[in-house]
C-alpha cells in the first residue's frame, strides 16, 4: 500500500489530495464537489471509509489532476468529511486505487512523489 499527498487543481480549486492505493474508490467532500459537474445516484452507496459506515448518494467528476497530468476525469463518490491525514490537514481528495489503475497513475512512496510514465499522453480507444 502507498500514499502520497499533492495539491491537485479541480477546475480551479487547489483541494488537498491524498492518493491511496488502500482505497478502492475516490471520495470528495461537497467543497470540491460544488465546482464539478454532480449527478445524483439512484440509490444510496455503503462505504466504510476510515472505520466509519457513511452513506453517499451524489457523484462527481474531478476534472483536473497534478500539474504534469491535467486533464484527469475520474469518477468520485461524494462525502459529508473524509478525514485528516498524518499531518492532520483536512483531505479534500481520496484518490483510490482504481482511478489511479484507470488514468496510469503510480506511487513512489519512498520519493512521496506520483509516478506518471503510464499516464496516457495520447487518446487510445479500445
Amino acid at each position: 500500500m502507498g500514499r502520497i499527498r499533492e495539491v491537485i487543481d479541480v477546475n480551479g480549486r487547489n483541494s488537498w489530495t491524498l492518493f491511496d492505493t488502500g482505497a478502492r474508490n475516490t471520495y470528495i467532500p461537497p467543497a470540491v464537489a460544488s465546482v464539478l459537474t454532480v449527478h445524483k445516484a439512484r440509490h444510496p452507496v455503503r462505504t466504510a471509509l476510515l472505520a466509519v459506515a457513511s452513506g453517499g448518494n451524489r457523484n462527481g467528476y474531478p476534472g483536473s489532476g497534478p500539474e504534469r497530468a491535467p486533464h484527469i476525469y475520474p469518477h468520485a463518490m461524494m462525502l459529508d468529511h473524509i478525514g485528516l491525514d498524518e499531518e492532520g490537514k483536512e483531505i479534500e481528495i481520496l484518490f483510490g486505487a482504481l482511478a489511479m489503475q484507470q488514468w496510469g497513475i503510480g506511487l513512489f512512496p519512498a520519493e512521496e512523489k506520483l509516478d506518471l510514465s503510464h499516464y496516457p499522453r495520447e487518446f487510445v480507444e479500445w
